[in-house]
Formats: C-alpha cells, sequence, structure tokens
C-alpha cells in the first residue's frame, strides 16, 4: 500500500513529533543514553520554542507514560481555576462566557511542573542535559515553519498597539518570523539559563530539579507571572482585564499522577486521562461499536462513527469536569451502551442527546440549549484549537484565512517516544500560545487561556471554580494488547481529538499490517473527518448540528450518501483533517515502529 512516507521500524528507539527539530532533539537525547522521559522533556521545551504559536511553558500538559514492566499512569499537568476565579466575579464583569484570550482566561500554568516531575521520577538526565536544546534554538534561532509567521501577522495590530511586549519579541524591528530567516527568543533563553544558574547549587539531580519547580511556583519566574496576571489587557470581549492569579496559586498547586481511564475493546485496552479532560470519549466511542463493524471507509462505517461521537460529544457535555463524581462506570457499561446504540438511525442526528447514566438526569449548560445552525464564530474548516480567539469586538483583525487546499488555522502539539529499554511516553502539550496572553517581557512566554473552556453557569460538572480543572480537550493515549503496552499516539486538534485519534486507532486494528507491524503511516495518511454537532471547546464556543468535515480524497459517493442521509457535509482540502502521531513496540520481537503526520508539512517521526 502506497503511503506518503514509510512506517519506520527498528530496535533502539522511535520519536513521533509535530515538529521535526522536537523529534530530532529527542531522539539526540535516546542517542546520548537517555531514556524515554529525559527524550520527551528535552522534546517539549524544543517545541515551546519552535511552536510557540501552538504550545507554551505557561500551558499545560497531560501525559500518559508506561513504564518498562509497569503500569500506566496519567500525569496531570492541567492546572487549576486560581482561587479568584468564581463565576460571580467573572458575571460581574458583564461577562456571558470566559474570554477567549487575555489574564481572565489564565488557569495555573501547569506544563512547566509536569514535565519537571516527569523528570523527576522517571527520567535519568540532568536539567541541563534535557533543557540545552531549547536553550540553543531560543538564543541562537532556528528557521521558523510558515504558521509561525502567519500567525503573528493575524495580531500584528494588536501587539503593536496593545499588546507590546509580544510585538517586542514577535515582531522584531516590526518583521514577523519569516521561514528561511532565524528567528530567536532571547528573552526565553535567558529565563531558563537564569533558572540553570539559580538552581546550581541544588545538589544531586533531583534535588536541583525540585528547585527549579520552587524557582517556578515562588521564585523570580512565579514574580513575573504574577505582575502579568495584574497588568489589565485587552481580551475577546474588548475591554481590558486583569487576571485573578496569585502567588498563592502558583505557590500551593502541583502536577499530579492519577490512575488512567481504560476500556477494552477487541484484545486492545486504550488509556486515556479522566474526565477532567475528554478522553473518556474516545472511549465511549469504542464502547458504542456493535459486534459486527461495517465495511472500514463506507458510507456505512462514517455515518456510524459519526452518530456515535455525536452521543459521547452529549455525554461530554452533560458529565464530564472535574466535578466530585463523574459517573464514569456507567457511561462506559455494556448495558448503558446497548440503549444508546440503539438511537443511531438511519438519518443524520441533529439533536444534542446525553443520556441518563445510572439514572440520573442529564444537565446541559444554557449555550448548549441553544443549537444554532451557524453560531457566530463558527468555522467549519476551522479544526483544531484557535490560533485566534475572536469575536466581533475583539481587537483581534481576524483568524487567517482558509486557503484553497483547506489549511485553515493551528492547534497544538503532540509528541510521542518509545525507547530500547519499553519505556512510553505520550503527550499533548498545548497552551500558552503566542496569541493566547501578551509575553511576559522578563520571562519570553505568555500566560495561557484555559479556562475559556469552562462554562459561567453554576452547579455544572464543568463550571468555572477555583481549585479544579477546567475540562481540557488534550487527550494522549496508550494502547496495550494482553497488558502490555504497544502503541503511543495522540494528535493536535481541540474538539476533533478523539475523533481523529479514534479513526487512525480503528485503522490500525482493522487494517492487514505491513512488514510484521502495524501500518502506523497508513492509519495516519487515510481520509479523515470530523463533526461539530456539539458546543466547541474554544471561545466563542461555537456548534453546527448535523455538520461533517471530509477530505476531498474521501469516496464522492460515500459523500453522497452521507448528504442523502441528512449530514451537512463540508469538502475540505485533501490533506486537512488530523495531525496523528505515533510510535509502538511489539513485545514480542521488541521491534519499534514510528509514523507522523504529512498533514502540515512540520510533523516527522525519527528512529532506529
Amino acid at each position: 500500500m502506497f503511503t506518503t512516507r514509510p512506517t519506520l521500524q527498528g530496535t533502539f528507539g522511535m520519536v513521533s513529533s509535530t515538529h521535526w527539530l522536537a523529534s530530532q532533539s529527542a531522539m539526540a537525547v535516546l542517542e546520548s543514553g537517555g531514556n524515554a522521559y529525559d527524550a520527551a522533556v528535552a522534546g517539549a521545551f524544543v517545541l515551546h520554542v519552535v511552536e510557540p504559536h501552538l504550545n507554551g511553558p505557561a500551558g499545560e500538559v497531560p501525559i500518559l507514560l508506561a513504564p518498562a514492566g509497569g503500569e500506566v499512569r496519567v500525569l496531570c499537568g492541567q492546572g487549576v481555576a486560581p482561587a479568584g476565579a468564581t463565576v460571580t466575579h467573572y458575571r460581574g464583569l458583564g461577562l456571558d462566557l470566559v474570554p477567549g484570550t487575555g489574564p481572565l482566561a489564565a488557569a495555573v500554568p501547569g506544563a512547566f511542573d509536569a514535565w519537571m516531575l516527569l523528570l523527576r521520577d522517571h527520567g535519568t538526565r540532568s536539567l541541563d542535559d534535557v533543557l540545552r536544546y531549547a536553550i540553543g534554538y531560543a538564543e541562537h534561532g532556528h528557521a521558523p515553519v510558515e504558521r509561525v509567521g502567519e500567525t503573528v501577522e493575524t495580531v500584528r495590530e494588536l501587539f503593536e498597539t496593545e499588546w507590546t511586549s509580544s510585538a517586542d519579541v514577535y515582531l522584531p524591528g516590526g518583521k514577523a518570523p519569516r521561514p528561511g530567516e532565524l528567528f530567536a527568543n532571547p528573552a526565553l533563553a535567558a529565563t531558563w539559563k537564569r533558572l540553570l544558574a539559580e538552581t546550581a547549587g541544588a545538589g544531586g539531580r533531583e534535588a536541583r530539579i525540585e528547585a527549579a519547580r520552587e524557582v517556578w511556583r515562588t521564585g523570580f519566574i512565579a514574580d513575573a507571572l504574577v505582575r502579568q496576571a495584574g497588568r489589565p489587557t485587552r481580551d475577546t470581549s474588548g475591554e481590558r482585564h486583569t487576571g485573578t492569579l496569585t502567588a498563592a496559586d502558583l505557590a500551593t498547586w502541583s502536577a499530579t499522577y492519577e490512575t488512567p481511564a481504560t476500556y477494552d475493546w477487541n484484545g486492545w485496552t486504550v488509556c486515556k486521562p479522566g474526565p477532567w479532560s475528554q478522553g473518556p470519549v474516545l472511549l465511549q466511542q469504542l464502547a458504542l461499536l456493535p459486534p459486527e463493524l461495517p465495511r472500514y471507509g463506507s458510507a456505512d462505517y462514517v455515518h456510524l462513527l459519526v452518530e456515535n461521537c455525536k452521543l459521547a460529544m452529549a455525554d461530554r457535555e452533560a458529565w464530564y469536569g472535574d466535578a466530585a463524581h463523574v459517573p464514569l462506570g456507567d457511561l462506559l457499561s455494556d448495558a448503558y451502551n446497548t440503549a444508546r446504540r440503539a438511537l443511531v438511525g438511519e438519518r443524520a442526528e441533529h439533536d444534542l442527546r446525553p443520556g441518563s447514566p445510572g439514572g440520573r438526569t442529564p444537565r446541559l449548560c444554557a449555550h448548549a440549549r441553544v443549537a444554532a445552525a451557524a453560531q457566530e464564530g463558527y468555522d467549519a474548516l476551522g479544526v483544531g484549537e484557535p490560533t485566534v480567539a475572536k469575536s466581533p469586538a475583539s481587537p483581534v483583525p481576524g483568524e487567517p484565512e482558509i486557503l484553497a487546499d483547506g489549511t485553515t488555522r493551528g492547534d497544538t502539539c503532540h509528541l510521542d517516544v518509545v525507547d530500547r529499554w519499553g519505556n512510553m511516553v505520550s503527550a499533548t502539550p498545548s497552551g500558552g500560545w503566542l496569541q493566547s496572553n501578551p509575553v511576559v517581557p522578563e520571562l519570553g512566554f505568555p500566560l495561557g487561556t484555559r479556562l475559556q473552556m469552562t462554562w459561567l453557569e453554576e452547579g455544572l460538572p464543568n463550571s468555572l471554580t477555583p481549585g479544579r480543572r477546567p475540562r481540557t480537550t488534550l487527550t494522549p493515549s496508550i494502547a496495550l494488547r494482553d497488558g502490555r503496552p504497544v502503541m503511543a499516539f495522540g494528535t493536535p486538534g481541540g474538539d476533533q481529538q478523539d475523533q481523529w485519534q479514534l479513526h487512525f486507532f480503528l485503522a490500525v486494528a482493522l487494517r492487514a499490517p505491513v512488514r510484521g507491524g502495524l501500518d502506523l503511516q497508513g492509519a495516519i495518511d487515510a481520509p479523515n473527518w470530523h463533526n461539530d454537532s456539539f458546543p466547541g471547546s474554544f471561545y466563542p464556543r461555537g456548534m453546527r448540528p448535523g455538520s461533517v468535515t471530509v477530505e476531498s480524497r474521501t469516496d464522492p459517493a460515500v459523500v453522497g450518501e452521507l448528504r442523502r442521509r441528512g449530514h451537512d457535509v463540508t469538502v475540505g482540502g485533501p490533506w486537512s483533517e488530523g495531525r496523528l502521531c505515533a510510535v509502538a513496540r511489539d513485545p514480542e520481537t521488541g521491534v519499534l515502529s514510528a509514523a507522523a503526520n504529512p498533514r502540515g508539512m512540520q510533523g516527522y517521526a525519527v528512529g532506529r
């Protein structure tokens, strides 16, 4: 079978990420004797430098890790809402939704602490070893991908008139970053060099990592983040607001380990972060599958998966969040899904239909109950996390133009690593984008905006609540067979992540292997699709009931049949759906494999 690239195979180590410099930096760590966790941390900090429009150190990251011979764990790098972030406070400012940009949308930053915890507990390399790649690219420059400069151009006016600290970094001399020209971030390099200098006398490897965590929480980095949160900043509401993040919020939060949510399907066990993420949506979609599936890629197949996704996403809206109790056991039970499966008919469903797990009554937010056919801000081709959160009152001049080939706004990042010992990690870093908040002038990176995913309505699982995590769309995956980790995978893409990942996983599981192993590249390259029949997670929370967006490589007969069944089909570019990365290990032979997404022209897998 023809693929855009080969599925790589080897025995030493494999990395797949959304940027080739991160992949190769992680591989360099493996080559120097580091393990998968050292490599992942090094690659993640490079992603902060080379994909600043998609992630940053003050963003967030869920990490799935599978130590060789150990249990799969979730490392939660999603920070919580600050103590002052209450519905009453935001409503008192005249807001109905949390803004899509600015300090009011900032949760406690989570990414940095999660990567430090991973390095401390599972890595072997020093802080200097893993940060030197990011420092080098930030200090001496790298040739940026096209999307960095394109994103900066969309916010040029805002940067030049309001967020001037961002203009200092991303518009030096009035010029946006350009491919083929070196672009540096000296302020970010200086931040990491100062961090290394201040922690140099801390003692051994682990003590120094702990010292770095303290600098982030209570030292010069914390001081700068709190100062920035207190600066009046113009956001998507059109007004200038200060944030709620305080020194106490930073000092008292840390990343945590958790047990993954899992579901067994056809000999596989799929592991996901819990319902504070949208991860269980993939598990629910598996649970909804009938014993016999329609032919792969047929109209029946696509219709079934789209309709199942609508049911799972409706449950996400009614039940998921960092609440005291989410009835996940009932949501994944055979009895519940047998009943839900019967709701899928021959026609496309346009209503949001959450279920009643365990007899509980579902509750949707008021925003979700108003299903507009074309809510303001909705873009059928605007897959992924927003490059620019936009409203009519916004100072932001607009989102990047949709190109003729279907290329649209950016989203986030992903990174998978497996090493020769069998350690495996899957992570989806995001948030803290250059377009989310002004650059903290002392640090070279901005705050995040993940609180925009919460609702300003009391009593919902995902209501804005101090000390609770906003329900994130970030959702890496690890799949096991017979209890042994076999595959790590994931994708950027916001609400699309667990749609694209399901399609990829089923393509791996249902189609013939290549070279004696899993056809990772073929599954990534296969035509993909998504639907938006539920409230989006990003401001302004648009939705389009009955929608399906497919790649133009999809069989026209399939498109025609979907339309006949009542789906509102948008045909995008031939390579416009999905940003998947994947690595795998055959536990019987020890053969490693990897593949990466050709869409976007920057994801790459490396290995040997």
